[in-house]
Parts: structure tokens; C-alpha cells; sequence
């Protein structure tokens, strides 16, 4: 099969497309045809060596993708080859196929298309779990999002609105912001022309944000932080500007404020009920036509490298994906 292989730690560019042999078929797992594969953060970091999974060389980057069961290993029950699926992995996506655990395995609604299932795992699932499960928000409260217009940012404005909360998208440039507006975004904010801390204190005269969703890190994080309402929560996503913040301890103390982490799929070992729980939700909403995945573009698998080249420049909206 063909995969997309990463035999040393640097930038996309130094990706190689190879013939690789199958992977094996163990017991308690599936074999995947590839129809499609979703970009994310982790897969930037983790070809430059700056993730916390380190695979052995050589590796192929992807950690979610939508395929067809073409075989299924011993002790597989209630799947069947042919089946439409989607699964989430610690790495190994950008391939022809793919061999999972059965446990591991999402169904797709029917009216799903391979392209909006590679994207749909990680950017939605992140999201409800991190605003319903680790935030609890509550309808009438107002959410902040941070890089509104990126892969999970935007699943964020979207299911913010569906939770009933008032929802201020922040991003780096206009057409980054109408995209949101489009999803429901009550106000906007550009952080690259704007001071995100007037606009918050003017927006929320004064009381400041009940829920922060982050994925940006950095520099925003140290303006966002200090408009946190009374026993408000903090999420921490991820770090696509690059730098890791810290937090100034006293900010929590005197907001009585939490700061809130979510690793979506430590779920997967943790707690897979939550998952199954929250996946149900999503792909029924999805089915009632009430959650549109953006897909920025669609590249093809030797095309991976410019595909990660806009994540790493943060030039994509919404899902990137490859599809083989």
C-alpha cells in the first residue's frame, strides 16, 4: 500500500510518499480502506519531533480517517465488511489502510460523506466534550472562542450556539471572522487589528467571559485570561501559536476561576462511555442536518505536505483533509 512516511523529525516538506508493506491483522481489530484522512495540530508536531508520541521512523502521520471494513481480524462482533466507518488512531492515517482497533470504530450516519467523517472526530468531538463535559456550559452564558475560524475552533462556535450560549469569535483576519458569523457567532473580534481585552470588557460590560475555549496559546492567552468572569473556566485545547503560557496564579484566585484542560482521546482509555455518549449526540445532530462540517480543502495523499504547510501557517478554515 501507499503511505505517506516520516523518516526523520522536520517540516512537511521532508515527507516522502512510499510503498509500504499492510499492516498485520490482529485479533480484536479491522481492517480500514482509506477513503479519507483529516489533518490536525498534533500531526505538525509530531513530524517535527515537538509531540508527546514519538513513533519509531519510519511513521506515517494521521490520527482520524473514514473508510470501508475490508477485513475483520478474530473476535470482531457487531461490525461487518463493507461497513462505512470512522476511527480515531495515535498515528498511521496518511495510508492507503489502516488497522484498528474494533473498539476504536464510529459509525457514520448514513447522509455522511467520507469527507466530512475524516473530519469529524477530533474537531467535534473535542469540542462537546470541552463545552458540555469539562465546562459544563449552560445556555445564556457567553463563550469566547479563540482561532474561531480553525478545525476545532469552528466546531466550537457551532456547538456553542447549539448549547444556547452567547458566543464571541476571535480570530486573526476578516474573512476568518465572517466564516464564523456564518456559523453562528453573535459577535466578532479581530485580534490582529483589535485589543482583545477592550473589546471583551466592552462586550461583556465589565463582568467577563463565563467559558474560554483556547487552542491558540500564546500571546492571546495572556490578553483572554484577564477577562475571565466570576467562577469562570479556562479551557486549554492546544498551542497552535507555538509558545506554552503561564498563568499568573492570582487571576484564578481572586475570579474564583478554573483553568480547565481537555486531551480528548486520553477519553478513549479513561472513560470510552463518555465517547460512545458524546458521539451519539453529535452524529445525531449531524443526522437532523443541525451540524455543517467546513471543509477548507481537500489535497491528495502525495500532497501532504503542502496540506500541512497550511496548518502549520494557520492559513486553513475549518477541516483540511487528504483523501487517497
Amino acid at each position: 500500500m501507499k503511505a505517506v512516511l516520516c523518516h526523520k523529525f522536520g517540516p512537511p516538506e521532508d515527507l516522502t510518499l512510499g510503498d509500504v508493506p499492510s499492516p498485520p491483522l490482529s485479533a480484536g481489530c479491522v481492517r480500514i480502506a482509506v477513503r479519507a484522512c483529516g489533518l490536525n495540530f498534533p500531526d505538525v508536531l509530531m513530524i517535527q519531533g515537538l509531540y508527546q508520541l514519538k513513533p519509531p521512523f519510519p511513521f506515517s502521520p494521521g490520527l482520524e480517517i473514514a473508510g470501508e471494513i475490508i477485513e475483520l481480524g478474530s473476535d470482531v462482533q457487531g461490525l461487518q465488511v463493507g461497513e462505512r466507518v470512522m476511527a480515531t488512531l495515535m498515528y498511521g492515517g496518511f495510508a492507503e489502510e489502516v488497522v484498528v482497533p474494533a473498539s476504536t470504530i464510529l459509525p457514520m450516519p448514513a447522509e455522511m460523506s467520507y469527507e466530512h467523517a475524516a473530519g469529524f472526530p477530533l474537531a467535534y468531538g473535542t469540542s462537546h466534550v470541552a463545552l458540555s463535559h469539562r465546562a459544563r456550559l449552560k445556555a445564556g452564558e457567553t463563550l469566547l472562542v479563540l482561532g474561531a475560524a480553525g478545525g476545532v475552533g469552528l466546531t466550537a462556535v457551532e456547538l456553542g450556539k447549539r448549547l444556547g450560549a452567547r458566543v464571541i469569535a476571535a480570530a486573526s483576519s476578516p474573512e476568518k471572522l465572517e466564516l464564523a458569523r456564518s456559523y453562528g457567532a453573535d459577535e466578532l473580534i479581530d485580534y490582529k487589528s483589535e485589543n482583545l481585552r477592550d473589546r471583551l470588557n466592552e462586550l461583556t460590560k465589565g463582568g467577563g467571559v463565563d467559558v474560554i475555549y483556547d487552542p491558540v496559546g500564546g500571546d492571546i492567552f495572556d490578553q483572554a485570561v484577564r477577562r475571565i468572569a466570576w467562577e469562570g473556566r479556562y479551557l486549554i485545547i492546544g498551542f497552535a501559536s507555538g509558545r506554552i503560557p503561564s498563568l499568573p496564579a492570582n487571576i484564578a484566585l481572586l475570579k474564583n476561576a478554573s483553568i480547565v484542560g481537555t486531551y480528548w482521546g486520553a477519553y478513549l482509555q479513561h472513560d470510552p462511555d463518555l465517547i460512545r455518549d458524546s458521539f451519539g449526540q453529535l452524529t445525531a445532530w449531524y443526522a437532523a442536518g443541525l451540524l455543517k462540517p467546513h471543509i477548507h480543502k481537500v489535497f491528495a495523499l502525495e500532497d501532504a505536505a503542502p496540506a500541512l504547510r497550511q496548518l502549520m501557517d494557520r492559513r486553513a478554515m475549518g477541516k483540511v483533509l487528504l483523501k487517497t
